[in-house]
């Protein structure tokens, strides 16, 4: 049964809103736990490091033991069959396919003051916008016209941009057609709301609800959340509760790599999968996303950070995420360099953006070089979604912009049986042939559809052959003109 979450919503923190005291450790996530057992983990026996790939490769999910041996690991042989498991078992759940998506950005308007965001409250060198109804289609436009069927919204923590605004952002962009070019699903990275106001954005059509914790290390976030709603640690640590509670059963989870230390927050990814999955009948989180620290305007964080993470630890995390939760998605993001995105695509991630402008206004304005003075953070990747598909497409990956799944029902606890017993891959290769092809046709440069159509002939051979006759007969539909075809 799913469990009410009244019992952890019970002191008034802001006006309109409830949630418990920070000071308690008694959540699902305790430090000392987490310090003791990678601890007792240091220097793990070969023999019990390759019985947890094992049981990673079965499709099962790691205790929270079994994922701190995995994290202390430190023979180059070992980490190398760690490597080719994660990627084994992306393929196996997923097959040879990414997911692409693009952010946009709403508002930058905030009341947080997290010190290493450019739109904290107290900088005062940022630009500050929230665009409107109208300039919502605008950039909705652009992002079509490039291709893109996937979005995340993202908003700044501000009254102004509460839940009716988000409902209202969300609308204009399912409202904003063109040809065959639209959006087919929103997913939303936002703060944290009460259930009332989940239900609000639920009504719209959404696909995934975002909201990560940033860093499980209570310390370290009281540290780096010092005034603002979101320095209360409890609130946002249930927030995905309260979003299942008012029936958003696809959620994701997050944590902020170089805040405090990398094992750490790994092993508070995997609590927190494990809290939700015992909560909500066997729904965890659909996605898990590890962005990496980038530099951003006043930001204290600098090149001295000592929980700095090292590309190489990088790619170590994503793998032993990949492991310790081997059936959920992945997001690797263009926070960070093409070689590591390439790299991270092939040990387990299962998601990516592109053509990413992460300043307000910053598709439909004309603006393409990066300005300190008006988004986030400094992206690490601006290549544009179709450089990015003809590398994918050169790795023998298919790019899908699929958003079947959540028009088919294929949501909560219907896609983690699916993902669990690696059938997943059943409905999305076909699906994500049928999107790659529309993108082909619709938007691709000439030197990417020949790569495209390369992949699309090779990926064919691999799809079941009960299937396979009906795949072939949609691709000729989508040549033919129909589009939004699906399994």
């Amino acid at each position: 049964m799913r469990t009410s979450i009244s019992e952890v919503s019970t002191r008034p923190v802001v006006a309109g809103r409830t949630g418990p005291p920070v000071s308690r450790d008694d959540d699902f996530i305790s430090a000392v736990s987490i310090e003791r057992l990678l601890e007792r983990s240091r220097r793990p026996d070969p023999v019990r490091v390759r019985d947890i790939i094992a049981k990673s490769l079965s499709l099962k999910r790691l205790e929270p033991e079994e994922t701190a041996v995995l994290l202390n690991v430190d023979d180059p042989a070992l980490w190398d069959e760690i490597f080719a498991a994660a990627g084994g078992i992306k393929n196996r759940v997923y097959g040879p396919r990414v997911v692409t998506f693009a952010p946009l950005y709403c508002s930058s308007l905030c009341r947080n003051s997290c010190l290493y965001c450019s739109f904290r409250s107290e900088n005062r060198e940022v630009e500050r916008r929230r665009l409107s109804a109208e300039e919502i289609a605008r950039e909705t436009r652009a992002l079509t016209a490039e291709g893109h069927k996937r979005l995340i919204v993202v908003y700044g923590d501000h009254p102004s941009t509460g839940a009716e605004y988000m409902a209202e952002t969300i609308r204009a962009i399912y409202e904003t057609k063109t040809g065959n070019d639209e959006i087919r699903r929103v997913n939303v990275n936002a703060a944290p709301l009460t259930v009332e106001e989940y239900r609000l954005i639920k009504a719209t059509g959404i696909g995934t609800y975002q909201v990560f914790q940033e860093s499980y290390h209570r310390d370290t976030y009281r540290r780096v959340h010092p005034r603002g709603p979101k320095a209360d640690y409890r609130w946002r640590l249930y927030a995905l509760h309260r979003a299942q509670e008012a029936g958003i059963d696809d959620v994701a989870i997050g944590a902020l790599f170089g805040l405090y230390d990398w094992r750490y927050e790994v092993m508070g990814l995997l609590l927190h999968a494990i809290e939700l999955e015992m909560r909500f009948d066997g729904v965890g989180p659909h996605t898990i996303s590890f962005p990496r620290l980038r530099p951003a305007l006043n930001s204290p964080f600098d090149d001295h950070n000592p929980y700095a993470v090292s590309d190489e630890d990088f790619l170590r995390l994503i793998a032993v995420i990949r492991l310790s939760v081997p059936y959920t998605g992945m997001i690797i993001t263009a926070r960070e360099a093409p070689h590591i995105r390439r790299r991270g695509m092939l040990i387990g991630c299962t998601q990516t953006d592109a053509s990413s402008r992460i300043r307000i206004g910053g598709y439909s304005e004309g603006v393409d070089v990066q300005r300190t003075d008006s988004q986030q953070f400094i992206l690490g990747d601006e290549r544009d979604l179709d450089d990015v598909i003809r590398e994918l497409a050169g790795m023998g990956l298919v790019t899908s912009f699929c958003t079947a799944g959540y028009r088919c029902g294929r949501t909560g606890q219907t896609f983690m049986k699916l993902a669990r017993s690696g059938a997943v891959r059943r409905f999305c290769m076909p699906n994500a042939l049928l999107t790659f092809k529309e993108y082909l046709i619709d938007h691709a440069s000439e030197e990417t559809r020949r790569e495209g159509e390369r992949v699309i002939a090779e990926r064919l051979r691999g799809i079941d052959e009960d299937v396979r006759p009906e795949v072939i007969g949609k691709l000729k539909e989508t040549e033919d003109g129909r589009r939004d075809l699906r399994f």
